[in-house]
C-alpha cells in the first residue's frame, strides 16, 4: 500500500502572509491525520518563509503517523533532525533561495557528502531518503550511499502527462525498477495531483509513499480538506 504524506508547507505560507496563527499549522496537521493522511511532511528553509523551525519542534509530539522532514542538509538542518528524530528525513539539493525543489541530487558527485550524513541519521534510527531524478547512474550511486529510500522527482512526469502519459511515465518506471532491484524503497513527489497520481501508482505498484502539498492544499479550497484527502487516497487504492 502506498502511503499518502501531506506536505503542510502551503498552510504555513498562508499563515505567514498575514501574521498571527490563522490557519493553525498544528491543527491542520492533526486534522490531516484524522482525515486519513498516513504521514505529515514539512520542509523548513533557512529563511523560514513557510514552515518554521519552531513549527517542526511543536509538531514532534503531535504527529502520530509518520513525520517526514525534508530539506538541504546544512548544519542547522542536521541539528534539527537529530533533535526531532522523525520517522524519515528526505535530503534535497535545494539552494537556500529556491522557491521549491526543482532537481535531484547528483549522487555520484556528492557520494561522500551524502554517505556521511546518512550514516549519522541512520545511527539514530531515522529512515533516510534522497531526492533524485530518473538518471539511472544517480540511482545506482544512491544505493552505494546506502540510503533507505529514494524520492523520485516527478515534475517532468507531471509536466508531460497531458501530452503523452505513456512517454511521461516510461523513465520513472525504468528508474523505479532499477531502484527496486537494488533494494531501495521508492517514494515520489512534486506536482502530483488528482489527474496524474493514479497512473503513477498503477505503473509503479510497489511505490512506498507519495508526498503531496501544493496540489492537495489547492484542491482543498474547492473540495474541503477532509474530502480532498479521501480523494487522493482513492487514487492510491
Amino acid at each position: 500500500m502506498t502511503k499518502l504524506s501531506v506536505n503542510i508547507n502551503k498552510i504555513a505560507t498562508l499563515r505567514n502572509a498575514r501574521g498571527g496563527n490563522v490557519p493553525d499549522v498544528l491543527k491542520v496537521a492533526v486534522d490531516c491525520e484524522r482525515f486519513g493522511a498516513e504521514g505529515i511532511t514539512v520542509h523548513p528553509r533557512p529563511d523560514e518563509r513557510h514552515i518554521r523551525y519552531a513549527d517542526v519542534r511543536n509538531l514532534k509530539n503531535l504527529v502520530k503517523t509518520e513525520f517526514n522532514i525534508e530539506g538541504y542538509p546544512s548544519q542547522s538542518f542536521i541539528d534539527l533532525v537529530l533533535e526531532i528524530l522523525p520517522a524519515q528525513v528526505t535530503l534535497v539539493p535545494d539552494p537556500p533561495d529556491a522557491i521549491t525543489s526543482n532537481a535531484g541530487w547528483n549522487t555520484r558527485k556528492h557520494l561522500d557528502f551524502l554517505k556521511e550524513i546518512i550514516a549519522v541519521f541512520q545511527q539514530q534510527n531515522v529512515r533516510t531518503s534522497i531526492f533524485v531524478d530518473t538518471n539511472l547512474e544517480n540511482i545506482r550511486f544512491a544505493a552505494m550511499i546506502k540510503t533507505n529510500r529514494i524520492e523520485l522527482y516527478t515534475e517532468p512526469y507531471a509536466a508531460n502527462y497531458s501530452t503523452n502519459r505513456e512517454t511521461a511515465i516510461a523513465p520513472f518506471v525504468e528508474a523505479a525498477n532499477l531502484a527496486n532491484t537494488l533494494g531501495l524503497k521508492i517514494n515520489a513527489g512534486h506536482d502530483l495531483n488528482l489527474e496524474n497520481l493514479k497512473f503513477l501508482k498503477t505503473n509503479i505498484p510497489f511505490l512506498a509513499e507519495v508526498s503531496i502539498g501544493h496540489a492537495l492544499i489547492s484542491d482543498a479550497l474547492y473540495f474541503g480538506l477532509e474530502n480532498t484527502i479521501q480523494l487522493y487516497l482513492k487514487q492510491l487504492r
